[in-house]
């Protein structure tokens, strides 16, 4: 029986995005050893979506308001892209630094 995942993201400032995931957004972690995070996420769910060829990665964190989380983001400097209106809900983007 399955009991978890775990996900990668690959990454050309790993230190960065680390400290981004760690102090920004303020997921829980665990250091592996030598400041290798590891980020305990909160309930997850995977999709399979058609495509010409393979290899896209996409990752998305749900949040019950994404203007609030808009306003955190802008007040930790990490702007988000304009909140999307889309028939599945309402999106933004922040980039990893």
């Amino acid at each position: 029986m399955i009991t978890g995942a775990h996900s990668i993201l690959y990454s050309r400032k790993p230190e960065a995005d680390r400290a981004f995931l760690r102090d920004v957004l303020g997921l829980s972690h665990v250091d592996a050893g030598e400041g290798w995070l590891i980020f305990g996420l909160p309930p997850s769910e995977l999709a399979i979506h058609p495509a010409k060829r393979s290899g896209a990665q996409e990752f998305y964190f749900l949040c019950a308001d994404v203007a609030a989380f808009v306003r955190r983001m802008r007040r930790r400097g990490h702007p988000c892209d304009p909140v999307q209106n889309l028939s599945w809900g309402r999106l933004t983007r922040v980039r990893l630094p």
